[in-house]
Protein backbone atom coordinates (compact mmCIF):
# COMPACT_ATOMS: atom_id res chain seq x y z
CA UNK A 1 0.00 0.00 0.00
CA UNK A 2 1.65 3.37 -0.73
CA UNK A 3 -0.98 5.36 0.66
CA UNK A 4 0.17 9.27 2.58
CA UNK A 5 -1.86 11.31 4.64
CA UNK A 6 -1.05 14.69 4.08
CA UNK A 7 -1.39 17.40 7.04
CA UNK A 8 -1.44 20.96 5.60
CA UNK A 9 -0.69 23.34 8.07
CA UNK A 10 0.86 26.90 8.89
CA UNK A 11 2.92 26.97 12.67
CA UNK A 12 1.29 30.13 13.12
CA UNK A 13 -2.23 29.14 12.19
CA UNK A 14 -4.06 29.43 15.70
CA UNK A 15 -6.76 27.07 13.92
CA UNK A 16 -3.53 24.14 14.03
CA UNK A 17 -2.48 25.22 17.37
CA UNK A 18 -5.90 24.24 18.64
CA UNK A 19 -5.67 20.87 16.35
CA UNK A 20 -2.21 19.78 17.99
CA UNK A 21 -3.54 17.69 20.41
CA UNK A 22 -6.11 15.58 18.40
CA UNK A 23 -3.78 15.70 15.51
CA UNK A 24 -1.36 14.05 18.07
CA UNK A 25 -3.72 11.59 18.83
CA UNK A 26 -4.13 11.01 14.90
CA UNK A 27 -0.42 10.19 14.65
CA UNK A 28 0.12 7.71 16.80
CA UNK A 29 -2.90 5.88 15.76
CA UNK A 30 -2.68 5.61 11.38
CA UNK A 31 -3.44 2.44 10.30
CA UNK A 32 -0.98 0.00 9.36
CA UNK A 33 0.86 1.28 5.86
CA UNK A 34 -0.21 5.01 5.84
CA UNK A 35 2.80 7.78 6.21
CA UNK A 36 1.70 10.89 7.51
CA UNK A 37 3.21 14.05 5.29
CA UNK A 38 3.42 17.61 6.32
CA UNK A 39 3.30 20.42 4.13
CA UNK A 40 3.46 23.66 4.61
CA UNK A 41 0.49 25.74 3.98
CA UNK A 42 1.99 29.37 3.58
CA UNK A 43 -0.82 31.51 5.36
CA UNK A 44 0.70 34.85 4.95
CA UNK A 45 3.76 35.61 2.41
CA UNK A 46 7.08 37.96 3.74
CA UNK A 47 6.09 41.53 4.99
CA UNK A 48 7.90 44.18 7.46
CA UNK A 49 4.69 46.18 7.62
CA UNK A 50 2.90 46.48 10.67
CA UNK A 51 -0.01 44.52 11.52
CA UNK A 52 -2.71 47.05 11.14
CA UNK A 53 -5.41 47.32 13.52
CA UNK A 54 -8.48 45.68 12.35
CA UNK A 55 -6.63 42.80 11.78
CA UNK A 56 -5.24 42.27 15.22
CA UNK A 57 -8.45 43.04 16.48
CA UNK A 58 -9.56 40.14 14.02
CA UNK A 59 -6.97 37.88 15.33
CA UNK A 60 -8.11 38.48 19.12
CA UNK A 61 -10.93 38.10 18.63
CA UNK A 62 -10.27 34.69 16.77
CA UNK A 63 -8.07 33.40 19.47
CA UNK A 64 -10.72 33.89 22.06
CA UNK A 65 -13.90 31.72 19.70
CA UNK A 66 -10.73 29.16 20.18
CA UNK A 67 -10.52 29.16 23.62
CA UNK A 68 -14.34 28.67 23.74
CA UNK A 69 -14.83 26.17 21.38
CA UNK A 70 -11.76 23.85 21.97
CA UNK A 71 -11.55 23.86 25.77
CA UNK A 72 -7.82 23.49 26.60
CA UNK A 73 -6.41 25.58 24.18
CA UNK A 74 -4.91 28.66 25.55
CA UNK A 75 -2.86 32.21 24.06
CA UNK A 76 -1.42 34.83 26.04
CA UNK A 77 -2.71 37.74 24.99
CA UNK A 78 0.48 39.73 26.18
CA UNK A 79 1.98 39.04 22.22
CA UNK A 80 -0.49 42.28 21.24
CA UNK A 81 1.48 44.91 23.65
CA UNK A 82 4.96 43.01 23.53
CA UNK A 83 5.81 42.67 19.92
CA UNK A 84 4.77 44.36 16.44
CA UNK A 85 2.54 42.53 14.63
CA UNK A 86 3.23 41.33 11.17
CA UNK A 87 1.00 39.62 9.13
CA UNK A 88 3.76 37.39 8.12
CA UNK A 89 4.30 33.67 8.38
CA UNK A 90 6.66 32.57 5.71
CA UNK A 91 9.68 32.97 7.79
CA UNK A 92 8.09 30.36 10.66
CA UNK A 93 7.26 27.95 7.75
CA UNK A 94 11.20 28.47 6.29
CA UNK A 95 12.36 27.89 9.80
CA UNK A 96 10.46 24.24 9.64
CA UNK A 97 11.82 23.17 6.50
CA UNK A 98 15.70 24.88 7.58
CA UNK A 99 14.79 22.10 10.82
CA UNK A 100 13.91 19.56 8.82
CA UNK A 101 17.18 19.62 6.43
CA UNK A 102 19.71 19.14 9.65
CA UNK A 103 16.67 16.18 10.94
CA UNK A 104 13.55 14.68 9.92
CA UNK A 105 12.64 14.87 13.99
CA UNK A 106 13.30 18.00 13.99
CA UNK A 107 10.74 19.43 12.04
CA UNK A 108 7.63 18.34 14.66
CA UNK A 109 9.75 19.88 17.73
CA UNK A 110 10.37 23.09 15.51
CA UNK A 111 6.82 23.18 14.47
CA UNK A 112 5.42 23.19 18.78
CA UNK A 113 9.05 24.90 19.71
CA UNK A 114 6.96 28.21 17.24
CA UNK A 115 4.08 27.47 18.57
CA UNK A 116 4.67 27.52 22.11
CA UNK A 117 6.68 30.86 21.36
CA UNK A 118 3.65 32.53 20.06
CA UNK A 119 0.87 31.33 21.81
CA UNK A 120 2.07 31.05 25.12
CA UNK A 121 5.11 33.01 25.46
CA UNK A 122 4.09 36.40 23.45
CA UNK A 123 7.16 36.09 20.81
CA UNK A 124 6.77 36.65 17.55
CA UNK A 125 7.91 33.95 15.00
CA UNK A 126 7.82 36.49 12.16
CA UNK A 127 11.34 37.53 13.53
CA UNK A 128 14.34 35.75 12.26
CA UNK A 129 16.06 36.55 15.70
CA UNK A 130 12.98 34.90 17.32
CA UNK A 131 13.64 31.35 14.48
CA UNK A 132 17.26 31.25 14.91
CA UNK A 133 17.05 31.34 19.05
CA UNK A 134 13.80 28.72 19.10
CA UNK A 135 16.61 26.55 16.71
CA UNK A 136 19.47 26.92 19.35
CA UNK A 137 17.14 25.69 21.60
CA UNK A 138 15.71 22.93 19.99
CA UNK A 139 19.30 21.60 19.51
CA UNK A 140 20.10 22.54 16.19
CA UNK A 141 23.39 23.63 14.55
CA UNK A 142 23.10 27.21 15.00
CA UNK A 143 25.30 28.42 12.13
CA UNK A 144 23.63 26.35 9.55
CA UNK A 145 19.91 26.70 10.39
CA UNK A 146 20.62 30.71 10.05
CA UNK A 147 22.02 29.74 6.24
CA UNK A 148 19.40 27.50 5.53
CA UNK A 149 16.29 29.99 6.68
CA UNK A 150 16.53 32.23 4.02
CA UNK A 151 18.55 30.58 1.42
CA UNK A 152 16.94 30.06 -2.29
CA UNK A 153 16.42 26.48 -2.42
CA UNK A 154 14.52 26.99 1.59
CA UNK A 155 12.51 29.49 -0.47
CA UNK A 156 11.62 27.36 -2.93
CA UNK A 157 11.03 24.14 -1.09
CA UNK A 158 8.14 26.30 0.67
CA UNK A 159 6.51 27.34 -2.72
CA UNK A 160 6.44 24.16 -3.51
CA UNK A 161 4.84 22.91 -0.67
CA UNK A 162 2.22 25.46 -1.09
CA UNK A 163 1.44 24.30 -4.43
CA UNK A 164 1.73 21.07 -3.91
CA UNK A 165 -1.19 21.63 -0.51
CA UNK A 166 -3.35 23.73 -3.58
CA UNK A 167 -3.21 21.11 -5.85
CA UNK A 168 -4.43 18.37 -4.06
CA UNK A 169 -7.25 19.90 -2.45
CA UNK A 170 -6.56 21.58 0.86
CA UNK A 171 -8.75 24.45 1.58
CA UNK A 172 -7.42 26.46 5.08
CA UNK A 173 -5.60 25.37 7.77
CA UNK A 174 -5.43 22.85 9.01
CA UNK A 175 -6.34 20.48 6.12
CA UNK A 176 -6.20 16.72 6.33
CA UNK A 177 -5.95 14.98 2.84
CA UNK A 178 -5.56 11.39 2.44
CA UNK A 179 -3.85 9.77 -0.92
CA UNK A 180 -5.29 6.54 -1.81
CA UNK A 181 -5.02 4.61 -5.32
CA UNK A 182 -4.06 7.92 -7.16
CA UNK A 183 -6.67 9.86 -5.27
CA UNK A 184 -6.72 12.27 -3.15
CA UNK A 185 -9.82 12.84 -0.45
CA UNK A 186 -10.19 15.79 1.92
CA UNK A 187 -11.34 14.41 5.27
CA UNK A 188 -13.74 16.08 7.65
CA UNK A 189 -11.91 16.28 11.53
CA UNK A 190 -13.40 16.88 14.88
CA UNK A 191 -10.85 19.49 16.85
CA UNK A 192 -11.86 17.33 19.98
CA UNK A 193 -11.81 13.95 18.66
CA UNK A 194 -9.70 12.11 16.49
CA UNK A 195 -12.00 9.64 15.93
CA UNK A 196 -13.88 10.52 13.21
CA UNK A 197 -10.47 11.26 11.07
CA UNK A 198 -9.71 7.45 11.89
CA UNK A 199 -13.08 6.24 11.05
CA UNK A 200 -12.50 7.94 7.14
CA UNK A 201 -8.88 6.59 7.05
CA UNK A 202 -10.00 3.01 7.76
CA UNK A 203 -12.77 3.52 5.65
CA UNK A 204 -11.05 4.51 2.75
CA UNK A 205 -7.80 2.13 2.96
CA UNK A 206 -10.76 -1.08 3.49
CA UNK A 207 -11.59 -0.23 0.13
CA UNK A 208 -7.95 -1.51 -0.97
Amino acid sequence: MNSRLYYVHDPMCSWCWAFRPVMAQITEALPAGLSLVRLLGGLAPDSDEPMPGQLQDYLQATWRTIEQRVPGTRFNFDFWTRCQPRRSTYPACRAVIAARLQAAESEPAMILAIQQAYYLHAMNPSDDDTLISLAGEIGLDGGRFTRDLNAPATRQQLEQEILLGRSIGAEGFPSLILEHQGRHQRLDYDYRDPAPVLAQLNSWLAKG
